[in-house]
């Protein structure tokens, strides 16, 4: 097996032996059981693929059609897709059932010895940011760059940091940098959401300017949605939705559907992070629509 080439494989009954069995005592076979109706069966199988393709030869992505292989599904007891079953010396290891995110898969991977030395550094700098040491949190991914420029997370993450600090041109000029599907990707879009919202913020009155504004006339809607834009700046989304809700029902026509719009971004901006808090969003105004 080339050492440059993204081993991918689809797996039969009759080539698991050899595909799986065989190749796992030379390099960890992760194996995964989906369906081709699945739409979480093909995220995975997309991100399985370009990690992959980013550690070419180190371990083999083999997939299985469940609904094709249905004595391979027996075998393996599978009942929900999908499944990652990894396999390494001739036996599996470990099995994994439901959608796994990027991270998660990384981490698997990690524990099989297979990760890059500037995801190291980018771990230690979240940790020094979170501890409020930035400046060197912000060294430690500066060196993950310069280590592995290739790893735009690195830089995802310090488009980030640049926004925790509301450096906000510094933070534009960066994610600006990123190659395209770095921007169109999970990641990539919410940090260009959490980017929007603060550049709105700086325009508003102010926080505390315009809670004094609603204080004195509960419905001044143009306050109430400068609020809402002020709170989500700030990750207050619980909150922000409040605001917006309260012109939704009082104004629903305000600025030709702006606070509905509002909600519905805020709820395509939080599904990749926070699946729940979107699903709940979405729900509340599909309620109040259809009231």
């Amino acid at each position: 097996m080339s050492p440059e080439q993204a081993l991918i494989f689809e797996v039969s009954q009759q080539s698991f032996p050899s595909a799986v069995l065989s190749n796992s005592e030379k390099v960890p076979v992760l194996v995964l059981f989906m369906g081709p109706w699945s739409e979480h069966c093909f995220k995975m199988e997309h991100i399985l693929t370009e990690l992959a393709k980013e550690f070419p030869g180190l371990f083999i992505f083999a997939k299985v059609d469940i609904d094709e292989q249905q004595e391979l599904r027996k075998q393996f007891k599978i009942v929900n897709v999908p499944t990652l079953i990894v396999f390494s010396k001739g036996q599996s290891q470990q099995t994994e059932e439901g959608v796994m995110q990027e991270d998660e898969l990384r981490g698997l991977l990690k524990t099989y010895g297979l990760f890059h030395e500037s995801d190291e550094l980018r771990e230690q700098a979240r940790a020094k940011h979170l501890e409020g040491d930035t400046i060197t949190a912000v060294k430690l991914l500066t060196e993950a760059i310069q280590k592995h420029p290739s790893n735009t997370r690195a830089a995802m993450d310090m488009v980030q940091i640049f926004l925790d600090l509301n450096e906000l041109e510094q933070a534009e000029s960066l994610l600006h940098r990123l190659p395209e599907n770095d921007r169109q990707s999970d990641v990539g879009k919410v940090l260009q959401g959490q980017l929007t919202f603060r550049i709105l913020a700086a325009r508003t009155e102010g926080e505390d300017a315009l809670v004094r504004r609603i204080e004195q006339n509960p419905d001044d809607f143009d306050a109430s949605f400068d609020l809402a834009i002020c709170r989500v700046a700030e990750f207050d989304y619980k909150h922000a939705i409040e605001c917006l809700f309260n012109i939704l029902e009082k104004k629903p026509d305000y600025k030709d559907g702006a606070a509905r719009e509002m909600v519905s971004n805020l709820s395509n901006m939080l599904a990749p992070t926070n699946p729940e808090l979107s699903q709940e969003f979405r729900r509340r105004l599909s309620n109040l629509l259809s009231s």
